[in-house]
């Protein structure tokens, strides 16, 4: 007689900490007043009460203003989600801070394949493609040169970002005039004359993600393990970590492929999140948040602040950026 032995299926388990809850339920409440504060301010300032009703289809008269800003600032939201998520998961399996895409050479990559194609004349329709292609291309150099875990995957990323910075000013020294300044503008990393579609495309990134997501929220726990004990407790060291850099560097390439190089997003974000939820790791859903809300203010910022004038987001995160990195080597000098 054959037996038929039924196992139980294994349980799925996640850790929820309060303080990370409570951190997440207040970034999201952020996020909502920043949303509502960018459709209402801007060369005509609506009232949040007609914003609201607006965005439910309740008759008023800023209907039109509101459906006008509404696809930028869902693209800034997703962008900065997938920037922080990718900063997170880059800083997570290399512990170190400064493993960020605009770091270590994706946004370089990026770049620099969006400058051909806009120097050649090429149709708009394949600068995502081959831009993504390039930030791909510049992260599998990084990771052939650098172990993740090991301080010199980001000097091996800074190298290669330096490298690449070098090649895209070539190229735009030797173009039209023209062409080197449109090249200029995306490389900056602008929202302006984008929306739903290239949020789509992200979004639809973060989505087919999301398993992957939900195991690296776990899978991040022993990334502060030093290999010989992550190893004793049955954790297959190279594999993870590699699945976790590939689906940052994903992320990251993805995004700035839509909209250029909105720096500093990925650095700062992961840890701002780290510090307001006090955990030892950058949690995914704080960090992806937090990038989503700094860049909805950055965008706000730069087509309000200066208006008429309309800068483009990536010289707001960039200044921001400075101020954190300064903020970063004096804390960690003290």
């Amino acid at each position: 007689m054959t037996r038929l032995v039924v196992r139980p299926a294994p349980a799925v388990s996640f850790t929820l900490h309060r303080r990370g809850v409570i951190t997440g339920v207040a970034l999201v409440a952020a996020l909502v007043v920043a949303v509502l504060a960018s459709l209402s301010i801007g060369s005509t300032f609506v009232e949040p009460g007609d914003v609201v009703r607006a965005l439910f289809d309740i008759p008023t008269w800023a209907e039109k203003v509101v459906e006008l800003r509404t696809p930028r600032i869902v693209l800034a939201m997703v962008i900065g989600a997938a920037l922080g998520l990718a900063g997170a998961l880059l800083q997570g399996v290399s512990r170190n801070p400064l493993a960020s895409p605009d770091v270590i050479g994706i946004s370089q990559g990026a770049g620099l394949m969006a400058t051909i194609v806009i120097v050649a004349g090429a149709p708009i329709a394949v600068l995502p493609p081959l831009a993504l292609l390039g930030g791909l291309g510049a992260a599998a150099i990084v990771l052939l040169f650098g172990s993740v875990r090991a301080n010199r995957f980001v000097l091996a990323g800074i190298a290669v970002a330096v490298a690449l910075k070098a090649l895209t000013e070539v190229v735009i020294i030797g173009a039209a005039p023209v062409d080197g300044q449109r090249a200029q503008v995306w490389l900056v990393g602008t929202l302006a004359g984008w929306g739903y579609d290239e949020a789509l495309v992200v979004a639809l990134v973060i989505l087919v993600l999301t398993p992957v997501l939900f195991w690296a929220g776990r899978a991040l726990d022993t990334s502060a393990l030093s290999d010989d004990v992550a190893l004793a407790i049955g954790v297959r060291v190279g594999p993870r970590r590699l699945v976790m850099a590939l689906s940052g560097v994903v992320l990251a390439a993805v995004a700035t492929s839509q909209v250029g190089s909105v720096d500093f997003v990925a650095l700062a974000a992961p840890q701002i999140a780290r510090r307001l939820a006090k955990a030892e790791r950058p949690p995914l859903f704080c960090a992806a948040l937090t990038g989503a809300l700094l860049t909805v203010i950055a965008d706000t910022a730069a087509r309000t602040v200066f208006a008429p004038t309309q800068l483009p987001v990536g010289v707001l995160t960039a200044a921001f950026g400075g101020v954190y990195l300064v903020w970063l080597l004096v804390r960690r000098k003290r």
